[in-house]
């Protein structure tokens, strides 16, 4: 039996769905961990997911741990909000500050287990 394909849709919400509660990634961290060719791709894939999503989405931000306008206005509202209420803070200027919740990435195991890169994101240059 031949093995399944999977889109690079479908390896970024893995990757997402792998993000804790009180942590957060970049749109550029979860299109390296995919393979995919951009952060905006990322951003992309989780703007087109349906209002009733079970997918993390709110926990994916941009490289300054800001987040991202979006074309509704109560969207950006509601990601801040849920940001937190996982217990997320965020600085005077609006950012979250990415060296205490970021997240790392998934374990090695993980990623090998399911063909994406085992290179650290921190280490990427």
């Amino acid at each position: 039996m031949a093995k399944k394909t999977v889109s690079i849709y479908e390896r970024m919400l893995l990757v997402v769905r792998e993000i804790p509660r009180g942590r957060v990634a970049t749109y550029g961290q979860i299109a390296w961990i995919a393979g995919a060719a951009s952060p905006r791709m990322a951003g992309d894939v989780l703007a087109g997911l349906p209002a009733d999503t079970d997918v993390p989405w709110q926990r994916v931000v941009n490289s300054r741990g800001g987040i991202s306008p979006r074309a509704d206005p109560l969207a950006t509202d509601r990601q801040r909000r849920l940001l937190m209420e996982e217990g997320i803070s965020f600085k005077p200027d609006g950012r979250i500050e990415l060296d205490r919740f970021g997240w790392e990435g998934p374990e090695p195991a993980w990623l090998e287990a399911r063909g994406f890169t085992l290179l650290p994101w921190r280490a990427r240059v």
